[in-house]
């Protein structure tokens, strides 16, 4: 009967939680040391000691405090204590290692931001990070005020100098997630520009949500870049927004530009007929990926030819592009396939979309950019 009673205390006693119970007890214990050394070095004396002058402060009791860390959330006792200032005044201490209102050590704060960053709702972080958090405290406002402090980060990205980056290419759209604005969802543009520098990196330069997609607000994003010491690039390639290329032109007048292959066949198709629309996009793609310069001119003409014909409001649309569609041709051929489309922004822009999927607020839209941001720098 006593080995039975035996056995059972030491099941109760040992658990599959008894080490990190073992460690969360440590960690109390380490708090305590550590903040009370502290204030002692702050006060300028230890506990009962009597220095005389040199004494800066005295204690007024203990305050408890929990403070979640990696081993969940752990109770301790915050030493209060009252300092004099130079003009015989007195303040009250605030420790520097735990300081006032923290409620999480940082590593907890990264965890919780990767999660969120990465698309995540308030629900799915808690799931996530449960073997972290172990039941400690996490609102709402707690994640949003903590992904909120990127903010400063995203302004000093969008404020740094590109001297250094020799900017050779541009990407340049702009797409319309939906957001909430008060109580209602709506559409508003995201504005994107990528870089391609002289080593065939790309760079992300610059990324902003504007009031809508016009000529104005593409001029301000121009002007932040050539304000940012970036020089003048060889080739923009845009998706044929108006705005975009009146902003191009006022800042380059002589700038070369190419349009979007992929966006302008969508806008050829929509002028065409369902049963039009397959044959239109093979004679559009012949075209558009002959062998060489030769071979384009030749099917470009066969290609107006025929559907003028077949689809004048088809033709209208691609000579509205005129030759800013074939600009492509004057450069290397290695480098035809990367310069025809925009399709380069399509990476940024489905990560930008899968992030803000959960948080479809105008703040965690802005919140998300950090993360985009920090995905492609």
């Amino acid at each position: 009967m006593s080995n039975d009673t035996n056995k059972s205390q030491v099941r109760e006693a040992f658990g599959p939680d008894t080490i990190e119970q073992f460690m969360r007890d440590q960690v109390r214990e380490k708090l305590g040391e550590i903040v009370e050394e502290e204030v002692m070095l702050a006060m300028g004396a230890g506990r009962y000691q009597r220095v005389g002058e040199e004494r800066r402060g005295s204690l007024h009791g203990t305050r408890t405090r929990t403070l979640t860390t990696s081993l969940g959330p752990t109770a301790f006792d915050m030493p209060r204590a009252r300092l004099r200032t130079e003009d015989r005044g007195r303040r009250e201490w605030s420790s520097r290692i735990v300081p006032r209102y923290q409620r999480r050590t940082q590593r907890i704060d990264e965890a919780i931001l990767g999660v969120s960053l990465s698309g995540s709702n308030r629900r799915r972080i808690r799931g996530a990070l449960a073997p972290l958090l172990k039941g400690g405290p996490l609102s709402k406002d707690a994640v949003s005020r903590l992904v909120g402090r990127l903010s400063e980060d995203f302004n000093t990205w969008r404020a740094r100098d590109l001297s250094s980056d020799e900017i050779r290419y541009l990407y340049l759209d702009g797409w319309y997630p939906k957001v909430r604005i008060g109580k209602k969802r709506e559409r508003v543009p995201v504005l994107v520009v990528l870089g391609v520098g002289a080593d065939a990196q790309r760079v992300l330069l610059d990324m902003c949500i504007a009031g809508e997609e016009s000529c104005a607000s593409w001029s301000e994003i121009i002007d932040r870049l050539e304000k940012r010491q970036m020089s003048a690039p060889v080739l923009p390639v845009i998706d044929g927004n108006s705005g975009l290329e009146a902003a191009l032109r006022k800042q380059w007048p002589a700038i070369e530009v190419q349009r979007c292959t992929a966006h302008k066949l969508r806008n050829l198709q929509s002028k065409a007929r369902a049963r039009m629309r397959e044959e239109l996009a093979e004679d559009y793609r012949r075209m558009i990926y002959a062998e060489n310069c030769q071979a384009v001119e030749q099917q470009r003409q066969r290609f107006v030819k025929k559907w003028k014909l077949r689809s004048p409001a088809v033709i209208e649309s691609f000579e509205e592009a005129g030759d800013a569609l074939f600009t492509f041709l004057k450069f290397p051929r290695s480098q035809w396939k990367a310069l025809r489309t925009t399709n380069a922004l399509e990476r940024v822009n489905e990560e930008f979309r899968r992030r803000t999927k959960t948080q479809s607020s105008l703040r965690e839209c802005r919140c998300r950019a950090v993360a985009v941001v920090r995905t492609f720098t």
